[in-house]
């Protein structure tokens, strides 16, 4: 007895003991635990999300994958699970569960060893805030501690909720909303019983139990979790048997994109990262609204990725990307036995007469092997790897890695003609054993048109499109190459190219506003300068070699008249031209000093050249190109919101908005960081008004060379007059069928570097073609009748029936056509007010003289006020040029 009341009175001197030591270990620890309160107002590592202008997701950054969500979001199921699973008295205990710590303790006395039996959801999210996973007493007390401390400061809602949206699931999904998507793809609404139950087993070890890296443990895990949810009832026998039996699901899914647009993501990110630095980029859940439209941004991907494949099927086919195993020679042909041969009667016997078949292969792979090897191959979009299985006479049966058989019909394979080099083709094939053979590994893609599968291959030729909202200079679309993923070289926004004619819009505006009229008469003769200093003389060519003498500036931007360029130059004189093209934001640094620069030799990215284009479009206004609509917090609170110069005179009379003009930089980047420094995170105003842009040049001039280049981009004059002419780009008139269109095409040297840029409705937009390799000629093509008997009449206007030399027509416009054919489809004509200032006169055709005459020779014209002719034609003067049925070749001008 007296035994008894010692080890009593000891057991009570120990529990006194222990609760002193906890206590006093407690205020020993304080000083080093962290505030609860800190739990208030946690910050989850969000993703930055990017968005088009219209609410479409296209990019998301960040190591940590996130979805928040709420609790009254959650499915009842997923909590039971987790309840179920990882701590069934969660709603009892007070953060510690003294039965799971006796349990833990008995596991330690017996076993020696130190488990985490006794972790409740609470000392879980203690640990996941606070905390590592180290296994240390120090560490277990610590988590005791925070614990109860978040007992008493949160409900068990909030800790419930902040341990959904918390803990690690693997694969970088943190929180049960961001594993829905990686694993299933889904919201967690989304998802049935068996998946519920797999995402509420991988707490516990997610790099390891987790549904695709160890499918099996998965499925063992999940089992348990069914099993707890049976024995808690909060499931029936039958639905344990079938989520038990449920396949595994899982497969690895990124952000549900509703468009892929990695050029302009890029763009944004890049500015982001500038503005707050990688980690806040990353990790504050903003949300980027792009000043892109998901349907805009989408048309100019599909333009240049169908302009580049047109570009490259018109050059041939360059072969497939291997030769997996040896096909089979052709067969030869054998008399035919008249005897009968025997019936096989058994599986053994078929065996044998398929192996002695002349069209069965050994060296074939089997489906297993070839899908399985297909696997390990890029796919590029909309590129998909195949095998060729079976060649037959005009058609041909290959398989890609999902092991789906398709049929490349003839339609599919008729461009493939040998590539020999950028100038020559080889001969039409006519069989698709011409092309293909059997173990073959191609690429092929669907046709976006008719949904037609056809051979194809990745494009050598490398392009980009920009537009832009001219009056305020938001960037509609930009696509920096064929694919973001294959090079992220960035051609719209990067690439200085040498531009060709396009520069010609602005040399002719130079010139507008340096005396002459859209009617002054310039001499279109060869040119023949020597240059002392090198001993060699400069002959700058029109191209094609063609003259026309005394010809009007409408007509010489409209036919692109090289020679007409140098003259302007000439007149309004190097210096002021240099000066001059700077108003349309082009580097002076990137202007040639010499007068090659009035025929695009300097070089310049294509979104410089659209920012040029939309001066001259939205009327004399100095836009600036920028990508960001707006950003929001994790919120949904607008925290700044993008305020552009626009191209009106005045916009606004507030003097306070005024003065922040200052703030408007060329760059993006430049505006977001002076917003930032002087106004602090403060949310921006989307109803703030109108800021005006820099006028850089004169609403008539602009009105003049717009004018000019509308008449490069269609038919003009009258056959049956003879005075009918081409513009270079009229096959954008031809297709689109708008009269409020206009653009300018560009080709340099031997065809290095080709463009389009113009305006059409309410957008311009510039488009390039080259190599990547800029010492490479785009080259020319010969007829493949195959194509070019699929529409006889129209093969040359567009697509990859396309004959002669590449140039801005051919190679960069059918780019921009398609893409202005997808966005103005249904839009009405924008139909732009005439300035002031510009009347309009009935004026010579051959002359530019006022005419009494209103038959063929004459046509309206429009002039500055007061600087339209004063004379009249007289009769001998009235014949036109074209007229001449033999015209004599004007004299070279040699200047020495």
């Amino acid at each position: 007895m007296k035994l008894i009341k010692r080890l009593i009175l000891l057991t009570i001197i120990c529990a006194f003991l222990g609760v002193i030591s906890i206590i006093g270990m407690y205020f020993y620890l304080k000083p080093e635990l962290p505030s609860v309160e800190v739990l208030r107002e946690v910050k989850l590592q969000t993703p930055m999300r990017i968005f088009t202008a219209d609410g479409k997701l296209i990019s998301q950054y960040g190591v940590k994958r996130r979805i928040p969500v709420s609790l009254d979001d959650v499915p009842e199921t997923l909590v039971q699970a987790l309840i179920a699973t990882e701590d069934s008295r969660f709603y009892d205990h007070i953060g510690v569960d003294p039965i799971g710590v006796v349990r833990a303790f008995i596991n330690l006395v017996v076993t020696g060893e130190r488990g985490q039996g006794a972790s409740t959801l609470t000392m879980q999210m203690a640990r996941g805030f606070f905390l590592t996973r180290e296994k240390k007493f120090s560490r277990k007390i610590r988590e005791l501690f925070i614990a109860l401390h978040m007992e008493q400061e949160l409900s068990k809602e909030q800790i419930l909720e902040l341990y959904l949206n918390k803990v690690e699931l693997g694969h970088r999904a943190f929180g049960f909303g961001a594993a829905a998507q990686v694993y299933y793809g889904k919201n967690l609404n989304e998802l049935n019983l068996a998946q519920i139950a797999t995402l509420a087993g991988l707490p516990q070890a997610p790099s390891t139990l987790n549904p695709i890296s160890r499918p099996e443990r998965s499925k063992e895990r999940r089992r348990i979790v069914l099993l707890r949810m049976l024995d808690e009832g909060y499931i029936t026998r039958q639905q344990f048997d079938e989520a038990a039996q449920a396949p595994v699901s899982a497969k690895k899914h990124g952000a549900e994109l509703a468009l892929d647009a990695p050029y302009l993501a890029d763009l944004i990110y890049n500015e982001m990262v500038e503005i707050y630095g990688k980690e806040i980029a990353e990790t504050s859940g903003f949300n980027v609204y792009a000043t892109a439209p998901y349907a805009i941004q989408k048309a100019a991907q599909e333009a240049v990725i169908q302009n580049l494949h047109d570009y490259d099927e018109r050059h041939g086919y360059r072969g497939p990307l291997a030769q997996l195993w040896p096909a089979l020679p052709p067969l030869e042909v054998e008399p035919v036995s008249t005897e009968t041969p025997p019936l096989a009667n058994t599986e053994s016997s078929q065996d044998a007469l398929l192996e002695d078949s002349p069209l069965f292969n050994p060296d074939a792979w089997s489906e297993e092997k070839i899908t399985a090897y297909l696997d390990s191959v890029e796919e590029i979009a909309p590129l998909v790897p195949a095998v060729v299985l079976a060649v037959q006479e005009r058609s041909a049966s290959v398989i890609i890695a999902e092991g789906e058989r398709i049929e490349l019909t003839w339609d599919g394979l008729d461009w493939a003609r040998p590539y020999i080099s950028d100038q020559a083709q080889g001969e039409d094939p006519e069989l698709a054993s011409d092309i293909l053979q059997e173990g073959m590994l191609i690429y092929i893609r669907k046709r976006a048109q008719d949904d037609v599968w056809q051979l194809g291959q990745f494009p050598d030729a490398s392009g980009a499109l920009v537009a832009l909202n001219p009056e305020n200079g938001a960037v509609q679309a930009v696509v920096g190459g064929y694919s973001f993923y294959h090079s992220q070289f960035n051609r719209a926004t990067q690439a200085k190219r040498q531009v060709g004619s396009n520069i010609k819009p602005f040399v002719y505006s130079a010139a507008i506003d340096n005396g002459y009229n859209i009617a002054s008469i310039i001499n279109d003769a060869p040119i023949n300068q020597w240059d002392a200093s090198s001993g060699v003389a400069w002959r700058p060519q029109n191209s094609p070699a063609i003259y026309d003498g005394p010809i009007r500036m409408r007509v010489a931007l409209g036919m692109s008249k090289n020679v007409v360029s140098v003259r302007l130059l000439r007149g309004v004189g190097l210096d002021q031209t240099v000066d001059y093209l700077t108003r349309f934001g082009f580097d002076k640094d990137d202007i040639p000093r010499d007068e090659t620069l009035s025929l695009g030799s300097g070089s310049h990215t294509p979104l410089e050249v659209v920012t040029g284009i939309a001066t001259l479009a939205n009327g004399g206004f100095a836009v600036r190109p920028y990508f960001i609509d707006r950003i929001e917090n994790d919120l949904d609170e607008v925290i700044w919101q993008a305020n552009p110069v626009h191209a009106c005179e005045p916009c606004i009379s507030d003097e306070s908005i005024q003065e922040n003009v200052e703030l408007s930089e060329e760059d993006i980047e430049a505006q977001l960081a002076a917003e930032f420094n002087q106004f602090g995170d403060t949310k921006g105003d989307p109803t703030q008004e109108k800021r005006s842009a820099e006028r850089v040049i004169s609403a008539q001039t602009a009105f003049l060379v717009t004018e000019m280049m509308r008449s490069a981009v269609r038919a003009n004059g009258n056959w049956n007059n003879k005075t009918y002419w081409l513009g270079t780009g009229w096959r954008a008139r031809n297709l689109l069928q708008r009269e409020d269109i206009g653009g300018k095409t560009g080709t340099t040297n031997d065809s290095k570097d080709t463009w389009f840029s113009g305006f059409a409705g309410n957008l311009v937009a510039t488009s390039w073609v080259g190599f990547d390799d800029a010492s490479r000629q785009l080259g020319r093509t010969s007829r493949n009748q195959n194509l070019i008997n699929k529409n006889p009449e129209k093969f040359n206007w567009i697509g990859n029936a396309m004959i002669g030399v590449e140039d801005g027509a051919k190679g960069a416009q059918p780019a921009w056509i398609r893409f202005m054919q997808a966005v103005l489809e249904d839009k009405d004509e924008v139909i732009k007010q005439i300035p002031d200032g510009i009347v309009r006169v009935r004026i010579d055709r051959k002359t530019g003289k006022l005419t009494r005459r209103n038959d063929h020779t004459s046509m309206f014209e429009y002039f500055r006020a007061g600087t339209e002719p004063t004379t009249y034609v007289v009769d001998d003067e009235l014949s036109l040029p074209i007229d001449e049925e033999k015209k004599k070749q004007p004299e070279i001008e040699e200047i020495f």
